[in-house]
């Protein structure tokens, strides 16, 4: 998984991304998700990082099984944050 801090004031908006999917564009009939590298390629980091971060965290992106099963596990996002556009799960959200 790839995790990116994004800093915007007083404002922070995690990215975290499967890294399976960087550079793809997922849509549907109603929906479309660019996964750029600029928005979703930062680091990898271990599980343990990305909970501590993704709990401090202002605003969270996220997109991918493993990266939505991860911020569900921490309790960062609930299963109502979460959307699919073809199939992959994607969530935003503030943090809880």
């Amino acid at each position: 998984m790839y995790l990116k801090i994004h800093h915007s004031g007083d404002r922070t908006v995690v990215a975290l991304c499967d890294k399976n999917l960087i550079g793809k564009r997922i849509e549907d009939k109603k929906l479309r998700l660019d996964i750029t590298e600029r928005f979703y390629k930062g680091e990898e980091r271990t599980e343990t990082d990305i909970i501590e971060i993704l709990k401090d965290a202002t605003n969270l992106n996220i997109v991918g099984k493993k990266s939505i099963e991860l911020a569900l596990k921490s309790g960062v996002i609930t299963k109502e944050n979460i959307i699919k556009i073809k199939g992959i799960p994607h969530a935003q959200s503030t943090a809880l």
